[in-house]
C-alpha cells in the first residue's frame, strides 16, 4: 500500500516543481490501495508540479505535539510532516479515475482507464459531454463493469449540472459541501471524497474514520488492543481540530512503521537451525501364513 507525501517549502510560492519521494505502508486495507491510485502516488522519486497546503504545516505539528503527549513522541521520532496536492486533473477527471480504481487490482485499473482515455482526446479522458455521447457498450469492452460504466455516466450527467464542481469553486467551499455534493454521484463514497478533499485540495481537517491505514496507527499510537469504531475514532480526533488531516497522516506513518518493523523482525522459529529429520523405518512385511 502507498500512501502520499511530498516536501515543506515554507518560502516556496503555491505552485512549484520538485523532486519527492513516497513511503509506501504495507499494513493498510486493499480497499485504501486501490483506489488511492487515483490520487498522488508513486513508487519512486519523480518530478511533480504539485501546489503547497494553504496552512502553516509547522504550526500544525507543534500544536498537536502539545495537545497530545501521545502523538508527540510519534511526531518527533517520524520525519517532518509534508503532503503535495495535485490539481493537475479537474474533480470531474479525479473522480472518473477513482471509479475505475474501485475493487480491482491497481495494475488491472490501469489498464482500463488507459482505455477509457483512449476514447478522449489529447491524451485526456473524455470531457463530461463525450462521455455522456459514449453508449454504455463502449465503456463495457473498455473493461468496466456496468455498474461503473453507470456510475461514469452519472458523474459526467453530475458535471454537466454543476452538482460536481470545478478546482475554482471547489476551494471555495467547505468539507461539508464538498462531501454533499460528491457522494451524490453514483459509485462515489464519503472515503473517496476524503482522499480528494486531503490529496487535492490540501485541506487541513479531513479525518478518514473509516479509513483501515488510520485506524490500525490510532491502534499502534495508543496502544490499544482494539480497533475504533468510526464514532469513537470521530470523538477521538476532536482534540486534533483544525488540524485532523496532520494527525491522520501520522497515523498512516505509525501503520507504516509497524510494517516495516515487522518487515525486518527475524522469528526465532525461522532463525533456529533445523534438525534433519530422522529417516522412516521401512513397514515390517508380513509372511503369508
Amino acid at each position: 500500500m502507498q500512501y502520499p507525501s511530498g516536501v515543506r517549502l515554507p518560502d516556496a510560492d503555491r505552485s512549484s516543481t520538485i523532486r519527492t519521494e513516497h513511503f509506501s505502508a504495507a499494513a493498510a486495507s486493499n480497499k485504501t490501495a486501490n483506489l488511492l491510485h487515483s490520487f498522488p502516488i508513486w513508487s519512486q522519486t519523480v518530478t511533480k508540479e504539485f501546489r503547497l497546503p494553504p496552512f502553516d504545516l509547522r504550526l500544525a505539528m507543534d500544536t498537536l505535539a502539545a495537545r497530545d503527549p501521545q502523538l508527540a513522541p510519534l511526531i518527533k521520532e517520524t520525519q517532518e510532516f509534508r503532503i503535495e496536492t495535485d490539481g493537475a486533473d479537474s474533480p470531474y477527471e479525479t473522480l472518473l479515475e477513482a471509479i475505475a480504481h474501485q475493487s480491482i487490482s491497481g495494475k488491472a485499473a490501469a489498464t482500463i482507464f488507459g482505455r477509457i482515455k483512449a476514447l478522449g482526446s489529447n491524451g485526456r479522458p473524455p470531457s463530461p459531454e463525450q462521455m455522456l455521447k459514449l453508449r454504455k457498450p463502449v465503456l463495457r469492452r473498455a473493461g468496466l463493469s456496468e455498474a461503473k460504466a453507470l456510475a461514469m455516466k452519472d458523474l459526467a450527467q453530475k458535471t454537466v449540472d454543476g452538482v460536481v464542481p470545478t478546482f475554482e469553486q471547489a476551494e471555495k467551499l467547505s468539507d461539508e459541501e464538498l462531501v454533499k455534493r460528491l457522494v451524490a454521484v453514483r459509485g462515489i463514497g464519503t472515503w473517496t471524497v476524503e482522499m480528494f478533499l486531503i490529496f487535492r485540495l490540501g485541506r487541513p481537517d479531513v479525518l478518514p474514520i473509516h479509513d483501515l491505514g488510520v485506524k490500525k496507527g490510532w491502534s499502534i499510537t495508543y496502544d490499544k488492543k482494539h480497533m475504533p469504531r468510526p464514532k469513537e475514532l470521530l470523538a477521538f480526533g476532536e482534540r486534533w481540530r483544525p488540524y485532523r488531516t496532520v494527525a491522520s497522516w501520522y497515523m498512516w506513518r505509525a501503520c507504516q512503521r509497524a510494517g516495516s518493523a515487522a518487515a525486518r523482525k527475524i522469528r526465532p522459529a525461522q532463525a533456529r537451525r533445523r534438525k534433519p529429520a530422522k529417516p522412516k523405518r521401512p513397514a515390517s512385511k508380513r509372511l503369508p501364513r
